[in-house]
């Protein structure tokens, strides 16, 4: 019996790191997932919760409480042969005229050379040149978004894919009247509105995604659960990271599950309602990669991962995945930014 659960276990575990392959006839797996790091003397302390590839190693990263509204400009290294992050360094940071907005989500628009950039505090999502200056246009986000997303579980979520020429987003959370939201305690699935905007920032399709089932805890002194990033590919499937995070009475303990999926909109019926029912039709989901950090007496790797991108490809035409976590302001001295790679084939 031992050597079967063994067996299982296996499986589950390799199953869990190298990922399901995509519903499309295109493969993606996970080459190597990639230690994460951290680089405390040349980045400053930070609560990371964006980032977006600018090209030539360099990439615009918003934080979601800087003091005022804006972007850093990050230049980081990668082993162009093996996918690992070499060095990470922070080349200032590009303020604009607007008071913080808890700036989430962050994408480049190359055709006018500006970023845009999500805000949870409005629910708005605005563009801006590079040098920090509002350009007075924005996504025409659906009245749902900004009405019914409700506390600190709005618009975090925010990508854009020149092939496909489509941005996407999606609330942290399920939406007020689209069903109950999750606990540590009641094991409901989350419910989000993944939303398609085309480049003249009008909305386009709508479908719905449906987050795993959290891990139920007696108690938590915190627990957030939803998804905090997009990145769009270019065959039009998306990846949606999920993330888990606990934290028990003391933060010894503490854990997040990280998991990203990969789904296809182009397989999912498009959906068009005013609120969720059962019988809403849910888009498919297959899981590439997951991987748990964690604070306790042997390991410090506790990391809340919310910025996510494409980087570059590697000499052999690899494609690599850029995160990074969101560190509270490195919290009490315990939590650092972490930096993490994932080599994608």
């Amino acid at each position: 019996m031992f050597c079967m659960l063994k067996k299982i276990f296996l499986i589950n575990l390799f199953l869990c790191f190298i990922g399901m392959g995509m519903a499309t006839g295109q493969v993606l797996e996970v080459g190597k997932l990639c230690k994460q790091r951290h680089f405390n003397s040349l980045v400053p302390a930070g609560d990371y919760s964006g980032i977006t590839y600018l090209g030539d190693n360099m990439y615009a990263v918003v934080s979601d409480k800087s003091p005022v509204d804006g972007f850093h400009v990050f230049k980081i290294l990668l082993d162009l042969n093996k996918g690992d992050i070499k060095k990470v360094e922070d080349r200032g940071f590009v303020t604009t005229p607007n008071t913080n907005r808890d700036s989430e989500g962050i994408v480049f628009f190359p055709d006018s050379n500006t970023v845009f950039i999500s805000g949870e505090a409005d629910n708005s999502i605005l563009e801006y040149r590079l040098d920090g200056e509002p350009t007075g246009r924005k996504l025409n986000v659906p009245m749902a978004f900004v009405t019914r997303s409700g506390g600190n579980l709005g618009l975090e979520a925010l990508a854009y894919n020149a092939h496909t020429h489509l941005f996407w987003t999606t609330s942290e959370s399920t939406l007020k009247g689209d069903g109950e939201r999750a606990t540590h305690r009641n094991g409901v699935k989350n419910r989000l509105r993944l939303q398609s905007f085309n480049e003249q920032l009008q909305p386009e399709k709508q479908y719905l995604y449906v987050m795993d089932a959290p891990r139920k805890h007696k108690k938590a002194k915190g627990f957030v659960t939803g998804v905090p990033e997009l990145t769009a590919l270019d065959d039009g499937c998306l990846l949606v990271l999920e993330r888990e995070l606990y934290i028990p009475s003391i933060l010894l303990g503490a854990n997040v599950h990280n998991r990203i999926y990969v789904v296809d909109p182009k397989e999912g019926a498009e959906i068009n309602v005013p609120e969720l029912s059962d019988s809403t039709p849910v888009l498919n989901k297959r899981l590439l990669c997951c991987w748990k950090t964690r604070m306790n007496l042997f390991s410090r790797s506790f990391a809340n991962y919310e910025a996510m991108c494409l980087g570059p490809k590697l000499h052999d035409g690899r494609q690599v995945l850029i995160l990074i976590s969101d560190s509270q302001h490195q919290f009490a001295g315990m939590l650092k930014d972490w930096f993490k790679s994932i080599v994608l084939q």
